[in-house]
């Protein structure tokens, strides 16, 4: 047998091979599908419903990507997801050709002045710069290219004397310079190197804070330097015994940490009216010790704290945290409508105790779990909420004594700036801050199996997330937030962001009728009982 003969076989045999490989393959999954009695469609279609699951196991990926419009997706849109993005890789929103917003629609709107202020007329403190590290796009037919280069830009903080102080009556005041923060997100929701590099560009940005979240004060929440807000949920996570008893010793250990500037007590998140949720193999022993729980166990935390049963022994708790502390003490809640509203405000009038600020979670906000009965139609969105909250504490007095902190897809100057008319003080965002990080939406926050590093505890799974990278990202986006902010004062006329009110937002119905927000407000207002005289 010649060479040339012996090599036609070895080709014939690896042709054959390549052939019947597949086929014997196929008939094998075909005949497995036919055995099985769980899938109804594989039964009747052994290999074409597989590539149905298949399809449909790529869906999302395929809208994201491919099939939404710039306006589709929820919860956010690709445009949504675009805006912050490029606002943390190339420092600016600049777009062209013009809006994609639906005018026909209704909905809010910033009410513009005739005489605008020039930028150099505006109450802004910019005298501090800061180094900070952003991309050149360069954009081709068939690829894209992004050129990392140094900047120098401005913080575009307030003014000194516009700064935010949140309880002026407390031993040790929480000064803010700027009016936007980073909302809730847990160390054990959010992996070490995701809370890292959130610290760290905030800290560089200044003027600025980070909630917590549920999960406990964590030496990644302190390596930035940021002014830190110590949020405690029904779990006590970071002030509690292992037994789950709360515990004054670790509270007063938090608070004598100089970056600890405030502690929040979650009665309610927008997006689950319930405790938070941890699954057993995110809680790593690093995580366990912060929250003072055993590791690798499933935490589900209560509904509501133990500590009180009721709105007056609430308020009560914030007090004594209050004494014990020296530091401003708030509550986050979630709104179902007028009357529980009315009922904190009636009893913090009554008992002359009240927190120093409340932070009002829409029901758009988001979570890492949740189930979605809760997620879709407990409790109200952000800016009826909002106007709720701002209207009651305004009848009962007490508007003056207590802060209000907007939270729920606050995620743009303009929306930002709306609901600072609506009554807000301050802002704090959360997602958007994760897309910053490398977050791509796949919504697998619960699973610990967050692709991009981010909402994962897994070491190999977080080593996508570059810290010395992603800090800057988040520094732009802040710092764009905040420019972004004094930008639309000056179209309306403002020295400076803290001057929205009402009276600077419209809303326009279906039907092109305009009408102002304290209008609004005030026919709203009449419909409720008059103020409260005591």
């Amino acid at each position: 047998m010649n060479t040339l003969t012996i090599i036609a076989i070895i080709v014939l045999a690896i042709l054959l091979v390549m052939f019947l490989t597949p086929v014997v393959f196929l008939m094998y999954v075909y005949r497995l599908d036919r055995k099985q009695e769980q899938h109804s469609i594989l039964k009747n279609f052994p290999l074409l419903a597989r590539a149905r699951y298949f399809l449909e196991h790529i869906g999302p990926e395929l809208r994201q990507y491919i099939m939404d419009g710039d306006n589709d997706g929820k919860p956010f849109t690709r445009l949504d997801f675009q805006t912050i993005v490029k606002s943390g890789k190339y420092l600016k929103t600049v777009i062209g050709f013009g809006s994609k917003r639906d005018f026909d629609q209704a909905g809010y709107y910033i009410k513009n002045t005739l005489i605008p202020k020039q930028m150099n007329e505006l109450r802004v403190d910019n005298t501090e710069k800061i180094q900070t590290k952003m991309y050149i796009e360069k954009d081709y037919l068939f690829s894209r290219t992004d050129i990392p280069t140094e900047d120098t830009i401005d913080k575009w903080l307030l003014a000194d004397e516009d700064a935010v102080v949140v309880g002026p009556n407390c031993k040790r005041p929480f000064v803010v310079k700027g009016q936007i923060g980073m909302g809730g997100m847990s160390y054990g929701a959010l992996g070490d190197h995701a809370i890292s590099a959130l610290s760290q560009g905030l800290g560089m940005a200044g003027g600025t804070w980070m909630n917590t979240g549920e999960g406990g004060l964590s030496e990644y929440h302190l390596s930035g330097g940021v002014d830190i807000m110590m949020q405690i949920g029904p779990g006590l996570n970071g002030v509690r015994e292992l037994d789950g008893t709360f515990s004054w010793e670790k509270l007063k250990e938090q608070s004598l940490i100089p970056q600890v500037k405030a502690f929040e007590l979650k009665l309610g998140q927008g997006a689950k009216i319930r405790g938070g949720h941890l699954d057993g193999k995110k809680v790593t022993p690093k995580i366990a010790q912060t929250r003072g729980v055993e590791p690798w166990k499933t935490i589900n935390s209560p509904n509501r704290f133990k500590e009180f049963h009721d709105i007056p022994s609430m308020l009560d708790f914030v007090d004594q945290i209050k004494q014990h502390t020296g530091k401003p003490v708030g509550i986050k809640i979630v709104i179902g409508d007028h009357s529980d509203m009315e009922e904190l405000a009636n009893q913090m009038l009554d008992r002359a105790k009240y927190p120093d600020f409340i932070t009002v979670d829409g029901g758009e906000g988001g979570t890492g779990a949740t189930y979605r009965e809760m997620a879709d139609s407990v409790g109200l969105p952000l800016r009826a909420a909002l106007q709720i909250v701002d209207r009651t504490l305004i009848t009962y007095g007490l508007r003056d004594k207590i802060k209000i902190i907007a939270s729920g897809k606050l995620f743009s100057a303009d929306r930002i700036a709306i609901a600072l008319g609506m009554g807000a003080d301050l802002i704090n965002i959360a997602r958007a801050f994760m897309i910053t990080v490398g977050c791509i939406g796949t919504e697998k926050c619960h699973t610990g199996e967050c692709p991009v590093g981010v909402a994962t505890t897994d070491p190999n799974l977080q080593k996508a997330l570059v810290v010395e990278e992603k800090k800057y990202r988040v520094l732009n986006y802040l710092v764009t937030l905040r420019q972004g902010l004094y930008a639309l004062s000056a179209a309306t006329g403002l020295d400076t962001p803290t001057q929205y009110s009402q009276e600077h937002i419209v809303y326009k119905t279906s039907d092109d009728q305009v009408v102002n927000l304290r209008t609004l407000n005030q026919a709203a207002k009449r419909e409720q009982d008059p103020p409260i005289e005591r």
